[in-house]
């Protein structure tokens, strides 16, 4: 599906990404951790094509980038960026709108108008479609920009791959969750998903792969059990933290602190 070869990226003197090799299955879910400066958001860019690495390769249904028509990638590969315009004068359905502009030229056909509409539904902001996008709140501009970037997707093509940078910030509890059920369900429709997450208990939870980054480089890639250790999240994070069995799904749950009593009397469920 997605395969990184020894990417490399130096700006100013300073190693970006060092020698980065990555693969993504068909209907894998990825999460990319790692702390602040690790390179995450920029590997994503690397990866989906938005930033040249210096050195490596990187294919995507084994082809490279360059062999891609835009009008055919587009329809193949979405992402969603933690920046985006938030002053934007249009109505909310027309902003979710614009995921569909691969699909028509001038005007959306009835297909696009009921992909936008159920993907609407979905994501709960249905309700917003009439109003004005500078009305909402900072969690709702951004479930709705994360639902311009699920319509894109919604087409009959399969092993089509999403990349989200940190999408469930500004985003409660519920709508967290729901969010990375959509993504999960995307996958499990033998697509693939790439996501820079910060709450680590939920990568563990969601993910099928995990790559930890720090400065640049690969600490460690591979599964939760594999990568969920305490001493290797500690030392990639520089925290202390201890790793828990989460008593509602058995998944790691990590817990950030000096070790204390009150943290001694929860060894018994160390996963």
């Amino acid at each position: 599906m997605l395969t990184g070869k020894q990417l490399s990226l130096r700006k100013r003197n300073f190693n970006l990404l060092d020698r980065v090799k990555i693969e993504v299955e068909r209907g894998e879910l990825l999460v990319i951790i790692g702390p602040n400066g690790a390179g995450k958001s920029t590997l994503l860019s690397v990866l989906s094509n938005e930033q040249r690495a210096d050195n490596g390769e990187i294919y995507f249904n084994d082809k490279k980038f360059e062999e891609w028509t835009n009008s055919d990638l587009a329809q193949y590969k979405a992402k969603f960026s933690q920046e985006f315009n938030s002053n934007i004068g249009l109505q909310t359905a027309d902003i979710v709108m614009m995921g569909r502009y691969p699909y028509f030229d001038s005007k959306p056909k009835k297909e696009d108008i009921e992909i936008v509409e159920k993907m609407m539904k979905l994501t709960e902001i249905y309700q917003f479609r009439n109003r004005n996008y500078n009305q909402l709140s900072g969690g709702e501009k951004q479930r709705v920009h994360l639902t311009r970037v699920l319509v894109q997707l919604e087409n009959e093509n399969s092993n089509k791959l999403i990349f989200l940078d940190e999408p469930l910030n500004n985003l409660d509890v519920r709508h967290q969750r729901q969010i990375l059920n959509l993504i999960r369900e995307f996958t499990e429709n033998g697509n693939s998903a790439v996501l820079v997450l910060h709450d680590l208990s939920l990568a563990a939870e969601f993910a099928d792969k995990i790559l930890l980054l720090k400065k640049g480089k690969v600490v460690a890639f591979g599964d939760t059990a594999s990568i969920f250790k305490p001493e290797l999240i500690s030392e990639a994070f520089d925290f202390h933290c201890e790793i828990f069995k989460n008593p509602i799904n058995s998944q790691p749950m990590v817990v950030f602190g000096e070790k204390n009593d009150e943290l001694k009397k929860l060894e018994m469920n160390r996963f």
